[in-house]
């Protein structure tokens, strides 16, 4: 009998922290939705130059290492259709398979996941160090708000910059996959981008986008938590930035599974 108390005893701490965790985050949410929507209109700007400081960082910043895994992505894909195809003779398929797996489903999931573990960590990192060092306490001393003087701007560009990546990676991976058909498949290049036009839809990109939106919502809300639930010196720091990016990209994750499953529904 005594462990069953203990297991379901500890089955209820789990379930209560769980929930504790999840009410901090939807209050995180809402306050820097408040700074974000409402706060301005009553004469509390945003603070744009740091907006756009962190437009370059998460954004620009990282087009170089997301375009070359979506290079290379479309490459696999590609290669990977074309092996399968060619024993059915379709290999103008190819251009179907790469387009529409490129833009449905991995440019906006590996843009996240790279983003997640670029961005999202280093999020958790500045605001951590700020914990630990005592600089949000200082803020909050001189009546500044953590949320929108650290919060906001991080959660506005990478609002703004994640589905721009998102689209960029969309063109840069389905052209890997023209490149690899037009150098090993009997294919003109007319007839390969006619396919591509056909079978992609406005759903397409818009489900892209929609999940885009959500997946920066996520990296930025579990990145500003993280650090702001800093424990310790640099070792907490550090084991919140690890928890950080494996909490964003299982959130992403099941995100993406939820948004596919409607979208399939629903297109």
């Amino acid at each position: 009998m005594e462990y069953v108390t203990k297991f379901f005893g500890r089955i209820g701490h789990v379930t209560l922290e769980f929930l504790a965790q999840v009410g901090r985050i939807a209050d995180l949410t809402w306050q820097t939705a408040y700074w974000i929507a409402v706060a301005p209109f009553k004469g509390k700007g945003l603070r744009w130059k740091s907006t756009v400081e962190q437009m370059v960082r998460i954004g620009y910043e990282s087009i170089p290492i997301v375009c070359l895994i979506a290079f290379f992505v479309g490459l696999i894909i590609a290669m990977q259709s074309a092996y399968q195809l060619q024993q059915f003779g379709a290999t103008i398929y190819v251009a179907d398979m790469t387009a529409v797996s490129i833009t449905r489903e991995l440019s906006p999931l590996l843009t996240a996941i790279v983003i997640s573990g670029r961005s999202g960590s280093a999020i958790t990192a500045e605001i951590g160090t700020m914990k630990v060092s005592e600089e949000i306490d200082a803020l909050q001393t001189m009546g500044i708000n953590p949320i929108q003087f650290l919060v906001v701007p991080k959660t506005l560009a990478m609002l703004v910059m994640l589905p721009t990546l998102t689209i960029m990676t969309n063109f840069v991976g389905i052209f890997g996959g023209y490149l690899i058909s037009m150098a090993t498949l009997d294919l003109t290049s007319a007839r390969y981008i006619m396919q591509t036009m056909n079978a992609l839809q406005f759903g397409d990109l818009a489900g892209s986008l929609v999940k885009s939106f959500f997946f920066a919502l996520i990296i930025s809300k579990i990145g500003a938590y993280e650090g702001f639930n800093v424990v310790g010196g640099a070792e907490g720091v550090g084991k919140s930035t690890t928890r950080s990016v494996v909490s964003s990209i299982f959130l992403i994750i099941v995100a993406d599974v939820f948004f596919t499953a409607l979208f399939f529904s629903t297109f």
